[in-house]
């Protein structure tokens, strides 16, 4: 890897207006990797520019035509996997098998999108009236930085479907990715103006973005705290805002969950990705009757996670930065400080680790629900288990929450399974699973944002409806 030096600006790589870097920092080993360019306001004024001219011709493309874009994104993206694995990992530190499964899923999301949007009706007759679904406009995407090449693909790929352009400001941290990412839109044919990237810090390209007059709608993930902001910097232009923000979700084990299956789904849904997933299940609600049983399992699978290296065959990487890092010990502490019982992991560094920034697999039993680790989105491999009595007791832990983004059930009855998915105020709920699937709505409720993603329903976000009557 090495420097990241240009913008991509109305199809083609351009210098920045200033020449203002920063470092780019490899999680694994700390040490500094290259130079990030940083754009700034004039940048985001030359992509949007670019963005509002180009939707003129590119909003009138066919739906066949679209279609075909799609395809051809689709077969470079999966031409390039191996690139933005390779990618994925220098930025973010993600474990290289998962950093590729993310870049295929990615890449199988455009198939599945340029499917959808094959068959989508645009135009629909109603009574006296025709209801027609057309581009919003000028896309402001800013994705976040833990599964940069889904996230990024997530927003750019439904806007560009649905004769959106697009200006995206992707994760500082996360440079070499987007550096992939806008090479396969080039390679892919995107006509000119209609994908556009400036890479730069949130607080100045980002916010410039979010308060252009010429952006039409901003879609932003990333912390709740940052999604108030960009909402106050949106509402000055009156701009379509959707966002997927913070969550703490609730994973119920039922008293008759298959043990097995439920440990799997508490361990791989927090500390897969080194817990860098605003849908982790991070609160693991247990029957108080099968206390003892689940608390040792679940200890002793996180106890065995491999944590190192992560182009080696290990399970856990480093977290994303420093930063990250002293956030999730001061979280630990927390636990520890408010009477939390430690069964595994706990402050500091693996064992042997002497560089980058590793945290160690931690669960806390004898959380109750109002301490600090179980209302606040940690953000690292951090799972506090929570008993229960009844069953109606466990929705109601797992509906006290500020967030409500994603929720787990696992259970040995269909019925009953699906009876607490019902109850449960989330907009995602993954029953005996925690693979989501890619084409489901996924969003939101409460303070997890609002909008959705993935499938017709990130089709639609990027649509106005007209009415034509008469």
């Amino acid at each position: 890897m090495t420097d990241v030096l240009r913008l991509y600006i109305d199809g083609a790589w351009t210098e920045p207006v200033e020449g203002r870097t920063a470092d780019i920092v490899n999680p694994a080993t700390g040490e500094t990797t290259g130079q990030l360019a940083l754009g700034n306001e004039a940048d985001v004024d030359r992509a949007v520019e670019a963005a509002k001219r180009a939707f003129v011709s590119y909003s009138q493309l066919s739906v066949a035509e679209r279609v075909e874009l799609l395809e051809a994104i689709a077969a470079e993206y999966e031409r390039r996997l191996d690139d933005m694995a390779a990618a994925v990992t220098a930025d973010v530190g993600t474990p290289l098998f998962l950093a590729r499964l993310s870049a295929e899923a990615a890449a199988g999301s455009v198939r599945e999108l340029a499917e959808i949007l094959g068959k989508y009706p645009f135009e629909e007759r109603r009574g006296d009236y025709t209801v027609r679904k057309e581009p919003i406009g000028v896309c402001g995407l800013i994705p976040p930085w833990n599964y940069p090449a889904l996230q990024m693909t997530e927003k750019v790929v439904p806007a560009l479907a649905a004769g959106c352009t697009t200006v995206l400001k992707p994760a500082e941290i996360a440079p070499y990715s987007a550096q992939v990412f806008a090479e396969i839109l080039h390679a892919a044919g995107v006509p000119q103006g209609a994908f556009n990237m400036v890479v730069g810090k949130g607080s100045v390209a980002g916010s410039a973005l979010t308060k252009h007059p010429d952006v039409d709608m901003i879609s932003f993930t990333g912390s709740t705290a940052v999604g108030i902001q960009v909402q106050k910097d949106a509402a000055d232009t009156v701009k379509r805002v959707t966002q997927e923000l913070g969550g703490k979700s609730a994973h119920i084990i039922l008293p008759d969950a298959d043990i097995e299956t439920a440990v799997s789904m508490a361990v791989q849904g927090v500390i897969s990705n080194s817990g860098q997933t605003c849908t982790a299940p991070t609160r693991t609600l247990i029957p108080s009757s099968r206390k003892d049983e689940l608390v040792g399992a679940i200890a002793a699978a996180v106890q065995a996670v491999v944590v190192g290296d992560p182009l080696t065959q290990v399970f856990m990487g480093p977290v994303a930065s420093e930063r990250q890092w002293h956030t999730v010990q001061r979280y630990i502490q927390a636990g520890i400080d408010e009477g939390a019982t430690l069964v595994a992991g706990g402050p500091g560094q693996p064992e042997g680790v002497k560089s980058g920034w590793f945290a160690r697999p931690t669960v806390f039993a004898d959380v109750t629900n109002d301490m600090t680790i179980a209302r606040e989105e940690i953000f690292g491999p951090v799972m506090s288990l929570i008993t229960y009595d009844t069953v109606d007791e466990a929705v109601d832990i797992a509906n006290d929450s500020p967030y409500g983004l994603t929720a787990y059930v696992t259970g040995s009855d269909p019925e009953q399974v699906r009876d607490v998915a019902a109850r449960v105020r989330a907009g995602q709920v993954l029953l005996n699973r925690v693979q989501p699937d890619l084409t489901a709505p996924f969003g939101g409720y409460k303070q997890s944002g609002n909008g959705r993603i993935w499938g017709v329903a990130g089709l639609e976000e990027n649509l106005e409806v007209k009415a034509v009557v008469g």
